[in-house]
C-alpha cells in the first residue's frame, strides 16, 4: 500500500500544483478584466492573485482537514445514533427538533 502511495505522489502534487497554478491564473483575469473598470482598482499580477486566493481560503474555510468537509463525521455518526435509537426515541427526537426555541413563528410550541 505505502508503494503505491510512493508512485502517486509526484502526479498528486503535479496536479494540485497545476491546479493552483489555473486558478490564481484565473483569478488574475477575472480581477484585471472586471474591477477596474467597476471599482477604479489597479490590476494585479500573478502572485497577488495566488496570495488573494490563499487570503480566501484562509478566511473562508481555514485549514481543516478533508474529514470535516460537508459535515460528513457529524452525518456518520448522527446515522449510527439514529440506527440505535428506539422508536419512541425517535419520535422525542423529532419533537425536540421541531419544536425548539427559534420555531414559535411555526405555531408548533
Amino acid at each position: 500500500m505505502k508503494k503505491i502511495w510512493i508512485r502517486k505522489a509526484p502526479f498528486i502534487i503535479a496536479i494540485a500544483a497545476l491546479g493552483i497554478t489555473a486558478l490564481s491564473g484565473i483569478v488574475m483575469l477575472l480581477w484585471n478584466n472586471i474591477l477596474p473598470a467597476v471599482l477604479h482598482v489597479t490590476t494585479i499580477t500573478f502572485w497577488q492573485a495566488a496570495g488573494i486566493l490563499l487570503l480566501s481560503k484562509i478566511l473562508f474555510s481555514g485549514f481543516r482537514g478533508r474529514r470535516h468537509m460537508g459535515g460528513m463525521m457529524w452525518r456518520k455518526k448522527m446515522f449510527g445514533k439514529w440506527q440505535s435509537m428506539s422508536d419512541e426515541e425517535k419520535e422525542m427526537f423529532r419533537e425536540r427538533m421541531h419544536c425548539h426555541p427559534g420555531h414559535e413563528h411555526m405555531g408548533c410550541c
